[in-house]
C-alpha cells in the first residue's frame, strides 16, 4: 500500500478519511532534532470489507458472521452494515458451472440510485451477529463500518456444499479493498474450476489486469487485461478462459489500474472438494504459513517470486517440539518469474505444524501458499493456507462454535505470550479469556476457550502480550457424508489502530 506523508496540522483531519490500513507519519521540521514525540495509536474511524458471492450450487448453505472487538478510545456512535452488491455486468463469464452470480435480488443494478437493503447489521461491539442464505443465488456483499464498529471489524463467510464440484466446507474472511493481490496455488488443471472474484465497493468503475504465471513463466492472455468491474458490483472471472494452457499450479496477480477491489480465488476440484484461496501477504524474503492440520494427508507448497532474480529458501516445519527440516525438502529453488510447486506429503506426521520459509543467502521477495488435503480415497477435502502477516497487536476469527474449531499459533523466532478471548455468543454467553505461552520455534494447537453459557457462534480475539512475533490460523471442521470437510483462515493483525504523531509544541498558537 502507498503511504502518504501528511503535515501535523492536516493529519487529524485526514485520518477520518482513511480506512484504517495505513500508518501516518510526519517529517522532521527544519532546525529541530525531531518534530514529533512517540506516535500515539488511535482507533481507525472507518473500515470497508467485501464478501464474494459464496456459491452457485443449489445445495449450498452459507452463514455470515460479523464481529467487532471492543476497542478502548472509541466513542459511542457508529455502525456496521453489509449490503448486497449490485447485479454483475452482462459481460461476466457465461460458463454455468461454478459461476458467481453476484445478484442483488432486485435491490438495485449497477448504475441505479436505489441502495440495497442491509443484510447484516451488528448492534454492539463485542457480540457477533449472524445471517444465512441458501442455494446458488446469494450475492456478493459490500460492507462499511465506522465509529466504534470500525477497529478490528471482521466478517467470516462459511459455506457448506453437500455434493458436486467443490463439495465440502468453504470459508473466507471478507477482505478490505486494495489495488494489488497475489494468489499462488490457483490452477487451470482439468479437474479444477477456479474463479477470481473481483468486488468493487466504490461509485466509479475499477479497471483490473489479471496476470498468470506458470512453471515456465508468464502465460499470454490478452483477455486478462483491462477488465472493468462496474461500481458496487462483483465480477467472477473463470481462469481457464484467460489462457488455453492447462497448468496444475498457477500464481495469479491481480493488479488494479484504476480504483480498488476486493479479491479472492474460489478453487473448486471435481475430486478433492474445494475452498477459497485468500491472497498471500506482500512479497517478502521470509514467510510463515501457519496452521497445517495435524492429520493432513498431503501438503503442497506453491511459491513465486515477482523478482527477476532466483530465490533459494530454507524450508522448516515449526512443530510442537521445535523446528524440523522436512526430509528431502531442506531447500526450494524458485526461478524468477516462475511458479514452483513442491509436494511435501504428510509433512506434519500427526502433529501440529506451520511452515517457515527463510532465505538461504540473499533475500529475494516471494509469495507462497499451501494446498492442504485431509482424508483418503474418494473421501478427501482441500483447503488453502496463504503466507500471512503476524498477529501483531490483535487479530480476530469469527464464526466459531462449541466444537469443530482449532486455533493454531506459532512463534517462529522468540517465545511469546498471547491472550485469547472468546467473545459473547451471538445468542448469549459470557466472554472468557485465557493466556498461552508459545515456545520459540514451535506451533501449538489450542482447543479455543468458549464463552460461559454459549448460545450461537462466537469470535476469538488473539492479542500479543509479550515476546516475539506470533502467527496464527483457525481451522473449522465438519462431517459431510464421511468426508473430513474443513477450511482454514489465517489471523493477520487487524490494523484496528493507526499511528498519529504528537507535536512537541502547542500548535494552537498557529491559529492566532
Amino acid at each position: 500500500m502507498n503511504r502518504t506523508t501528511l503535515s501535523l496540522i492536516a493529519g487529524t483531519t485526514a485520518l477520518a478519511a482513511v480506512t484504517g490500513f495505513a500508518a501516518l507519519s510526519a517529517p522532521d521540521a527544519p532546525g529541530t532534532d525531531t518534530a514529533a514525540k512517540a506516535a500515539a495509536q488511535l482507533p481507525v474511524e472507518r473500515a470497508s470489507l467485501l464478501c464474494p458471492a459464496p456459491s452457485t450450487s443449489d445445495l449450498a448453505e452459507t452463514s455470515y458472521t460479523s464481529f467487532t472487538p471492543v476497542t478502548k478510545g472509541t466513542g459511542s456512535g457508529g455502525k456496521a452494515e453489509l449490503r448486497e452488491a449490485a447485479e454483475e455486468s452482462a459481460d461476466a463469464p457465461a460458463d454455468g458451472e461454478g459461476k458467481g452470480k453476484g445478484k442483488g435480488k432486485g435491490d438495485g443494478k449497477a448504475g441505479e440510485d436505489k441502495p440495497a437493503k442491509p443484510v447484516l447489521t451488528p448492534k454492539e461491539p463485542g457480540k457477533p451477529v449472524t445471517g444465512d442464505s441458501s442455494g446458488g443465488e446469494a450475492p456478493a456483499l459490500v460492507g462499511t463500518a465506522d465509529g466504534r464498529f470500525a477497529p478490528g471489524w471482521t466478517v467470516q463467510e462459511t459455506t457448506e456444499v453437500a455434493a458436486g464440484t467443490g463439495r465440502g466446507l468453504q470459508g473466507v474472511n471478507c477482505t478490505a479493498p486494495d489495488t494489488d493481490f497475489w494468489f499462488p496455488g490457483a490452477s487451470t488443471d482439468a479437474d479444477r474450476t477456479d474463479y477470481v472474484h473481483l468486488t468493487n465497493p466504490d461509485d466509479s468503475a475499477a479497471v483490473v489486469d489479471l496476470e498468470l504465471y506458470g512453471k515456465d513463466g508468464a502465460l499470454k492472455s490478452a483477455v486478462g487485461e483491462g477488465i472493468t468491474v462496474p461500481p458496487h458490483s462483483s465480477e467472477p472471472v473463470l481462469l481457464s478462459t484467460l489462457t488455453g494452457e492447462r497448468q496444475t499450479n498457477l500464481t495469479v496477480h491481480v493488479n488494479v489500474r484504476s480504483g480498488r477491489v476486493g479479491a479472492a480465488v474460489q478453487a473448486l476440484d471435481d475430486k478433492l472438494g474445494g475452498d477459497w484461496l485468500a491472497a498471500s501477504t506482500d512479497p517478502s524474503g521470509s514467510l510463515v504459513l501457519p496452521g497445517i492440520p495435524k492429520d493432513a494427508t498431503s501438503v503442497r507448497l506453491v511459491v513465486f517470486t515477482p523478482d527477476d532474480a532466483d530465490a533459494d529458501l530454507k524450508v522448516r516445519l515449526a512443530s510442537p517440539s521445535g523446528p524440523i527440516t522436512p526430509a528431502g525438502h531442506e531447500t526450494v529453488h524458485v526461478k524468477g518469474g516462475m511458479t514452483t510447486a513442491v509436494d511435501l506429503g504428510d509433512v506434519t506426521r500427526g502433529e501440529a505444524g506451520s511452515l517457515v520459509l527463510t532465505p538461504t543467502d540473499r533475500s529475494v521477495p516471494v509469495v507462497a501458499a499451501l494446498r492442504v488435503v485431509r482424508g483418503k480415497g474418494d473421501k478427501q477435502e482441500t483447503a488453502f493456507i496463504p503466507a500471512t502477516r503476524p498477529v501483531g497487536t490483535r487479530a480476530t476469527s469469527a464464526d466459531n462454535s462449541g466444537k469443530g474449531s482449532t486455533l493454531s499459533l506459532t512463534a517462529p523466532g522468540a517465545a511469546a505470550t498471547v491472550k485469547v478471548t472468546a467473545s459473547a455468543g451471538s445468542e448469549g454467553g459470557t466472554p472468557l479469556s485465557k493466556t498461552y505461552t508459545i515456545k520459540a520455534g514451535t506451533t501449538q494447537d489450542i482447543e479455543p476457550p468458549a464463552p460461559g453459557g454459549l448460545k450461537g457462534t462466537y469470535a476469538l480475539t488473539v492479542e500479543t502480550v509479550s515476546g516475539g512475533p506470533v502467527y496464527g490460523a483457525r481451522t473449522l471442521t465438519a462431517s459431510e457424508g464421511g468426508v473430513p470437510a474443513f477450511t482454514v483462515q489465517t489471523l493477520p493483525d487487524d490494523r484496528g489502530t493507526v499511528a498519529v504523531p504528537e507535536a512537541d509544541e502547542d500548535l494552537s498558537v498557529l491559529q492566532k
